[in-house]
């Protein structure tokens, strides 16, 4: 099943057969990724007056109900919205969902006791390259992190100087393997987050940050077309599934 995107003026074909899912879904219980202190989310039968809505246990359906945070409990893309006082819904503000893509995998360096992606970084992998999105694989890249307890573990996150260059560098749609592009405990000062979104400017209201994604080891570095598939949550957040496909080579 091949399609040819375009973009710009360049044609892009891929094989829609061949998605490379890089979510991490979100399960009942303690084996689920977690972070922010929240309980694991839960997905258990509904129950009310006398009825168990589960067909193992007499029922006619299998009818559940879910409590989850998206922030906390897998992968999620969210919006301006998540540190603005004005509501913002992701759901609304992303309006396109496929883009020309780069993933990149980097190494956190140590600054002032913690593991941070810096600006130097980036632009040793981006060089000259200039993507709609970026996707950032961190190492050690172990299948762990997909039910990684990460809450008081001061995981990597980017600086302030190396967000502003993505800015620079024009990538709306930032994902990446950790649970915030922010420090853990920063006292709220959130810098990464507020210069991605220009908070202090003119609002980029379309640009998303997805968190929480895995990509595996056998997705190699490079160019790819990404599909952001975000579940209809009119809120600042919500549970997504990016999907990249290879471009095939001529």
């Amino acid at each position: 099943m091949i399609a040819t995107i375009k973009y710009r003026t360049k044609n892009y074909p891929i094989d829609l057969s061949k998605p490379l899912d890089i979510s991490i879904a979100i399960k009942g219980g303690g084996e689920n990724v977690t972070a922010w202190y929240v309980a694991p989310p839960e997905i258990k039968p509904h129950e009310e007056d006398g009825f168990v809505g589960k067909v193992s246990e007499g029922a006619s359906i299998n009818f559940n109900d879910i409590a989850f945070n998206p922030h906390a409990h897998g992968t999620h893309t969210e919006c301006v919205g998540h540190i603005t006082d004005e509501f913002h819904s992701v759901n609304k503000n992303l309006k396109q969902y496929f883009f020309l893509a780069e993933v990149i995998t980097i190494a956190p360096e140590m600054l002032d006791g913690d593991f941070v992606i810096s600006k130097k970084q980036l632009k040793y992998a981006l060089g000259n390259k200039k993507r709609e999105a970026l996707v950032i694989r961190t190492l050690p890249n172990l299948s762990q992190k997909k039910s990684r307890q990460y809450s008081h573990s001061n995981p990597p996150y980017l600086t302030q100087e190396a967000a502003e260059f993505l800015v620079e560098k024009g990538v709306g749609h930032l994902l990446v393997d950790l649970p915030s592009v922010d420090k853990e405990k920063d006292n709220g000062a959130l810098v990464a987050h507020k210069a991605f979104w220009n908070l202090n400017g003119k609002l980029r209201k379309n640009a998303t940050i997805t968190e929480f994604i895995y990509v595996p080891n056998s997705v190699g570095d490079g160019s790819y077309i990404l599909n952001l598939q975000v579940a209809p949550f009119e809120n600042d957040a919500s549970p997504s599934r990016p999907v990249l496909y290879e471009i095939i080579k001529k």
